[in-house]
Parts: C-alpha cells; sequence; structure tokens
C-alpha cells in the first residue's frame, strides 16, 4: 500500500492506494477516516461538503472515533476529545494498513487525567475496509470509557436505502426514549431515525439500487448504533447541507451501555469492517 502525505481542505491528511487500486484518506485531525472508495462501486462513505477543517473542530462525515465518551454521557466534551486533537502516524508493521496513534498529553490530561496510548488502524483489502481502535493503559490505575466508530455511510438516496440483520435485537429508540424489540426484518428511513440496538451476532447488510455492504463488528463492540437525522433535524446542522440526510446513514460499532473499565497495562480493541459483496 502506497501511503503519501497529502493536503486536504486545508488540514493535514494521509492518501493511500491499494494494489488493487483501492484508496483511503485519514485525517491527521482525529485520526478521523475520511474516504474510502473500493476498486469497484466508488466512494462509501459520507463527508458533508460543509464540514469544518479548521484542526479544531470535529469533522462532519467519515468514521470520527468517539472516546473516551459517547455522546454527553458524562463530563467530557460531546463524543470526548480523541476526535478533536492531531494524531500522528507510526508503522503498523503490516503493509495493507494506517495506524495513527495519540498519547496522553498536557491537552488531554486537563480534560481526562489519564495515562493512555490509542491507536487507530485502517486496513484495505479488496473491496473491504477494517477500521480498529485500539487503547492501552500506560498508567498505574484504571480507568473506564465508551468508544464508538461513528461511521458515515454513503448511501444514494435514503429512500430507498435497507438495513438487514437487526431483528430480534434489543432496542432503544433515542427519538421517542422507547425501549423495545427490533421487529422489523429490515429497517428503513423516513424520518429522524436514532437508536441504540444490542449488537447482532450476525453481520448487518445495507441494501441500495447501486448494491450491497456488509457491515461487521467486534464482539467487544457491544451496541450498534443507526442514525439519520431526517429532513427536520438535518436542516439545522450548520455543518450538513439541508438535502445531506438523504446521502448518508450511520451505522456504528460503540461499547456504549457498560464502560469497560481498562486496568494498569491492559489493552482493548473494538473494530468494524466493511465489505461491498
Amino acid at each position: 500500500m502506497d501511503i503519501r502525505s497529502i493536503e486536504f481542505r486545508g488540514q493535514p491528511a494521509l492518501h493511500a492506494v491499494a494494489a488493487d487500486g483501492s484508496t483511503l484518506t485519514v485525517a491527521l485531525h482525529g485520526a478521523q477516516v475520511l474516504s474510502w472508495a473500493p476498486a469497484r462501486g466508488g466512494e462509501r462513505l459520507y463527508l458533508s461538503p460543509k464540514a469544518v477543517f479548521d484542526g479544531q473542530t470535529a469533522i462532519r462525515g467519515g468514521i470520527p472515533l468517539c472516546c473516551p465518551q459517547f455522546n454527553q454521557r458524562g463530563m467530557l466534551p460531546k463524543h470526548g476529545f480523541m476526535r478533536n486533537l492531531p494524531w500522528i502516524r507510526e508503522e503498523s508493521g503490516a503493509p495493507d494498513t494506517l495506524r495513527l496513534v495519540l498519547r496522553d498529553n498536557d491537552a488531554t490530561r486537563r480534560l481526562w487525567p489519564h495515562a493512555f496510548e490509542a491507536r487507530m488502524d485502517a486496513t484495505l483489502a479488496a473491496g473491504r475496509l477494517r477500521t480498529a481502535l485500539t487503547l492501552t493503559n500506560t498508567g498505574d490505575a484504571p480507568w473506564p470509557f465508551s468508544a464508538a466508530l461513528h461511521t458515515y455511510l454513503r448511501v444514494d438516496d435514503i429512500a430507498a436505502v435497507r438495513l438487514e440483520g437487526l431483528q430480534g435485537a434489543a432496542r432503544w429508540d433515542a427519538v421517542r426514549d422507547v425501549r423495545q424489540t427490533e421487529t422489523a426484518a429490515a429497517l428503513q428511513f423516513d424520518a429522524e431515525f436514532d437508536s441504540v440496538y444490542t449488537a447482532p451476532a450476525q453481520p448487518l447488510r445495507l441494501v441500495q439500487p447501486g448494491g450491497t455492504l456488509e457491515i461487521t463488528q467486534s464482539e467487544t463492540c457491544t451496541e450498534t448504533v443507526v442514525w439519520n437525522p431526517g429532513a427536520v433535524l438535518g436542516a439545522t446542522l450548520a455543518d450538513m447541507p439541508a438535502e445531506g440526510f438523504r446521502h448518508m446513514l450511520c451505522v456504528e460499532a460503540a461499547r456504549i451501555d457498560e464502560p469497560v473499565v481498562l486496568a494498569p497495562g491492559a489493552q482493548w480493541q473494538g473494530w468494524q469492517q466493511l465489505c461491498v459483496l
């Protein structure tokens, strides 16, 4: 895999090209995957054309890393701080993997007084992208965290999309604040949708006229989050076009409901894999 440094919308990034011609672009800001284009089928991630690239603000789209807090479930800024800090590239030791690393520093310790190493590995294979977040406790005391790979998938038209594989899963509908068991064989989207599911054992399938994407996540990610803002909420998001909701669906691999408590010297990894069928 050929990896080179580039400037993306005025900010430092890395661009990788695999042997089969698939490409990957990752911002140093937040170690955020911005683009994944397999050799066939074109771009598979949604990046808002109005996303802010100032080296400080969270980037709307791609695969943000939400850690060590999910959403506003804690005292940290929304979705933690890791998506809003610069990471550095390190060699992965694998020819098909791009690696970025963040370690605790003065800026992180002001927010969160713990010693850690975070590693993001993006691995390309034919028609496949695997994104893995690895956390190591490098201090002498345990600390808790939650995390999510907040993946924005690109869709041609949200009205023509269905997401299969969540039937029978426990669901918290955040829009209505209702807990239930999912009964639909396939989710369809015609309004704001925001739900946290118990992660299924089998892969999900995102089906649309342009093709099908298989979505798998590690057992350490015990929840799957599905989100689309719909027209009403979408119109209020300053960093997304009013019609942007029509072209994205977030399907996130997450560890939310029961935070991990990581012992000194211990390591945790969560991953999500996208595969073109």
